[in-house]
């Protein structure tokens, strides 16, 4: 089976509807390196399509689901795909609460215990992503490391700061 080309099959822009609300400086910019990790670097391709990308996403909020409305560079719509959150609170919340941990040892910790802490923050991070990744599954291909991108994008869309 061919594989699509790595220059097309991929997100060129991440555009954050009003629907996401806005918070404070400290989490717009979370957010913004969380967007910009993503562009910089990502394997994305709605199954099915039988265009071509490169892609753009815009991601919004309708009640407790995230909306991926894909369109193509020039803006011609391909695909909305709605996600339930649902699924993700558990463990959103005990990234935080492991992340608060991490942030807290760094401050007063041994080098040991921080490494457990962060060995235990990046296996829930990695739990999200590949949840994030099966959820995708059968409406958009993308790698684990794209999981792990947008995964991030979905925790910081869930900070308040």
């Amino acid at each position: 089976m061919d594989r699509p080309d790595p220059q097309r099959a991929r997100l060129i822009d991440v555009e954050l509807d009003d629907t996401i609300g806005r918070s404070t400086p400290d989490v717009e910019h979370e957010r913004a390196v969380a967007i910009f990790d993503l562009i910089e670097e990502n394997s994305f391709a709605p199954v099915g399509d039988t265009g071509e990308g490169p892609y753009r996403l815009k991601l919004s909020l309708v009640e407790a689901r995230l909306v991926f409305a894909i369109a193509r560079e020039n803006g011609e719509a391909v695909v909305t795909h709605i996600l339930s959150l649902t699924p993700f609170r558990r463990i959103v919340k005990d990234y935080y609460m492991i992340c608060e941990s991490y942030y807290e040892a760094i401050r007063n910790a041994t080098p040991s215990h921080i490494e457990a802490i962060d060995m235990g923050r990046r296996g829930l991070h990695n739990d999200g992503s590949q949840t994030l990744k099966d959820r995708l599954s059968g409406k958009i291909d993308i790698d684990f490391d794209t999981a792990r991108r947008l995964f991030t994008l979905v925790c910081v869309l869930h900070w308040r700061g």
